[in-house]
């Protein structure tokens, strides 16, 4: 399985990035070191979406706190640049896809990512990482 990341990016073009504390969703805390991350920049944060591909050098979960009956799991990782994104891919060009079950990878990627708009690590299938390969 590979896994996709939105969230804030300082630098768009660094060669390895790290991210503290992320959320996780729909299968994203399995993430781990090894794993193929597809690094969007979050629109929320003045980002413009999918800016890279990576290698997790590592993935360390972040211990739950007490007292909480429920809490999103959390994953701190270091992700190691591959290759830098040279289309677009982002909210405006996902936004139409809201067929929930028609199975297409940019109708996954906007159900993950933009349905409910927090930052967050998930896991996705294969079709919607070859979907996203085609953008390096």
């Amino acid at each position: 399985m590979a896994f996709a990341i939105k969230t804030q990016v300082e630098d768009p073009q660094a060669t390895q990035f790290e991210f503290c504390a992320q959320k996780t969703m729909y299968g994203g805390k399995h993430v781990g070191e090894g794993d193929v991350i597809f690094v969007f920049a979050s629109e929320n944060e003045g980002g413009c979406g999918l800016v890279a591909r990576g290698v997790v050098a590592s993935a360390d979960a972040v211990p739950k706190k007490g007292g909480l009956a429920r809490q999103t799991p959390r994953v701190s990782v270091t992700v190691r640049r591959t290759a830098l994104a040279k289309r677009s891919l982002g909210r405006t060009e996902l936004k139409n896809f809201t067929n929930w079950e028609d199975g297409q990878p940019e109708t996954e990627l906007n159900f993950k990512f933009y349905r409910q708009a927090t930052n967050k690590i998930v896991g996705i299938s294969d079709k919607a990482t070859a979907f996203l390969d085609d953008f390096f």
